[in-house]
């Protein structure tokens, strides 16, 4: 059966019948529930949020081959921003996992790993531009087919306020790179639906998501499947097991305490 929606009142009138029955994709409102952000992220799109302090962000690699590039910056100061050099200097270990801190600059914990069964994540790549998405793919423009991440994290950052200055390195999440005795570097890239890892924010937080091909998967074709990205209030335990697990980050932590208010 098809409607006549010819005039502007038969229009309207369709229209308005369609309430409750259309399916909402993207992004979605608050909820009962305490859900702050349900989002889905597919290959080569990207994604910005702010986060109070104690929102846990859940980022799910639905079909097992996602690579998400993620920067943070502190809300109240976006000038002061994830250090990925720092996070693996301070913490003695450049492969994170559970308990780990992703922190500023300023030696403040922005993010904490709370809870992760990837088990697998790169602080040493990072990379991936337009030129070198040019090489492997033909366009690497935002606009194009296989868009590269350094502008994707510019286009959202952008939306903030914030310039192509303001990107520093980044983290990619659900692709593992290992350090051989040599030095040689090695992807671990193999597929595993449904892991995922979930970040405490410790203060307010900006969070930048891209979903690109790790620069170095090999494989010809532009590979990174659907990212969920949802987010909810917490409360943490007291005291705290992540605050105390190293004297590094206990370290870290405190000098969190001298910005937090609430």
């Amino acid at each position: 059966m098809t409607t006549d929606t010819s005039t502007l009142e038969q229009a309207r009138a369709h229209a308005r019948a369609q309430a409750g029955t259309l399916a909402i994709t993207g992004p979605t409102v608050p909820t009962p529930a305490g859900l702050l952000w349900d989002e889905t992220i597919g290959a080569g799109g990207y994604a910005a949020r702010l986060l109070p302090r104690d929102t846990v962000l859940r980022l799910t690699d639905t079909d097992g081959d996602a690579c998400v590039q993620l920067l943070a910056y502190a809300a109240g100061g976006p000038a002061e921003r994830l250090n990925v050099a720092d996070t693996v200097k301070v913490q003695w270990q450049a492969y994170l996992g559970p308990g780990a801190l992703l922190l500023s600059d300023m030696g403040r914990v922005l993010l904490t790993l709370v809870e992760d069964t990837s088990a697998r994540h790169d602080c040493l790549c990072g990379a991936g531009s337009r030129r070198t998405f040019d090489a492997r793919w033909g366009d690497g423009s935002v606009w194009g087919g296989t868009p590269n991440p350094r502008d994707l994290l510019a286009l959202a950052a952008a939306k903030h306020g914030l310039g192509r200055g303001d990107l520093p390195p980044w983290i990619n999440l659900f692709k593992a790179v290992r350090v051989a005795d040599d030095g040689a570097l090695t992807l671990d890239g193999e597929r595993r639906p449904g892991t995922h890892v979930d970040l405490r924010a410790e203060v307010d937080v900006l969070v930048l998501l891209a979903n690109t091909p790790h620069p170095l998967d090999d494989r010809p074709d532009y590979t990174a499947t659907t990212v969920r990205a949802t987010a909810r209030p917490s409360e943490r335990a007291a005291p705290d097991p992540f605050r105390t697990a190293t004297p590094e980050r206990e370290r870290a932590f405190l000098n969190t305490d001298e910005v937090v208010t609430r």
